[in-house]
């Protein structure tokens, strides 16, 4: 029996261990581990990449959306808006920056951020005098939320706009990258995303002077100069060894992107005469994914994934219980079909194994055993 992990982490490794193990032998041998010269490097190959003035490499992506809540220091208990079929991070930021997160709903067709929703949320708030500080915008599974009509919303409310990136890095809208559309973007470095190194690392994206300042100040426990604390930080610093191997995946990055894509096409392609029991995902015109995770909408969801377990294919379900229906969020005061959209999706989302090295005979099978389970 065939066996596909969902992601092999292994393979990615043997293709650049050469390389890694090289530039990480430099690190050890430097006795640099923190603050050196390989994370001043990647900060300025990455703020380059996505073309902003500031890069701040921090110790993961959950940490990378806190620092941005608290360097802005936005009024407590006020509200942010941010969608609820996202990974849990997102919101508990929220919380812990003592602001009050707000669920809405997503599209049905691209899983991301629903402008309808968010606009709807925002009018019944407003009726209830309540304080709405910044929208979270996350683009999910590599795709671009509507980050631009969402940026006009967000102007014209005279809120922030936040973009969650954390699994959409390298994506793009037109020629502009996601992460440039809002005041300040965080990204993730954990080993299941497009760009990953070997733990968790983060980074801050912004082209706001004072707002990188302030990050680069709370990363390293809110210290202005040594030993005198202006402000009340946190430890969040990335180390030299993910920064050295980040320097090198990153040079195949864009490459991996495209290995992604074409995995994706032969989905797309040996998938698509499933539509009545399967709904493939949708990409708009030109919106460019980054293809962090092959996500379909499967009739009898639970039942195939066991079926394709037992075939030696790993799934995975992202996200099987809504943010805004789980036991710590309660006090939120959201029930089930509050948001209906959000609540489908939790029911049939299937996400499928999808990494760069993936073999053709290996998509072929899984396209062969899904089409087995529904008899077609």
């Amino acid at each position: 029996m065939k066996k596909i992990p969902f992601i092999d982490l292994k393979r990615s490794y043997q293709v650049y261990k050469e390389e890694l193990e090289k530039r990480v032998l430099k690190v050890f041998e430097s006795g640099i581990y923190l603050n050196g010269p390989q994370t001043k490097e990647l900060e300025e190959v990455l703020a380059n990449y996505l073309n902003v003035p500031y890069a701040i490499g921090v110790s993961s992506g959950t940490e990378a959306l806190f620092l941005i809540l608290k360097a802005l220091d936005l009024p407590q208990n006020t509200y942010v808006l941010l969608p609820s079929f996202t990974f849990v991070a997102t919101a508990e930021v929220v919380v812990r920056a003592g602001l009050i997160p707000h669920f809405v709903d997503v599209e049905e067709e691209t899983y991301n951020l629903s402008l309808e929703s968010l606009k709807e949320n925002y009018e019944k708030l407003k009726k209830k005098r309540k304080k709405i500080s910044a929208v979270i915008a996350v683009s999910l599974f590599g795709l671009p939320a509507r980050l631009k009509e969402i940026k006009e919303f967000c102007e014209e409310k005279g809120i922030y706009l936040i973009e969650d990136i954390c699994q959409a890095f390298g994506a793009k809208i037109g020629n502009k990258k996601a992460g440039t559309f809002g005041i300040a973007s965080a990204t993730s470095f954990y080993p299941t995303k497009p760009l990953s190194t070997f733990g968790d690392a983060g980074m801050v994206f912004t082209s706001n002077k004072k707002l990188a300042k302030i990050v680069r100040i709370l990363k390293e426990h809110g210290q202005t100069k040594p030993y005198f604390y202006e402000y009340h930080g946190l430890n969040g610093r990335i180390d030299e060894i993910h920064s050295a191997i980040l320097l090198i995946k990153f040079k195949y990055f864009e490459k991996e992107i495209a290995l992604r894509k074409a995995i994706v096409e032969k989905y797309m392609e040996g998938l698509k005469d499933l539509s009545p029991y399967l709904k493939l995902p949708y990409f708009p015109k030109d919106y460019f994914s980054s293809y962090s995770l092959f996500t379909v909408r499967a009739k009898n969801r639970d039942r195939l994934k066991k079926f394709l377990e037992n075939k030696g294919i790993i799934t995975g379900v992202y996200y099987n219980k809504p943010l805004h229906l789980q036991p710590v969020y309660k006090k939120f005061n959201f029930k089930n079909g509050d948001l209906p959209v959000t609540e489908k999706l939790a029911k049939e989302v299937l996400s499928l194994p999808l990494y760069p090295y993936l073999t053709k005979d290996e998509v072929n099978y899984v396209i062969f055993s899904i089409k087995e389970f529904y008899g077609a």
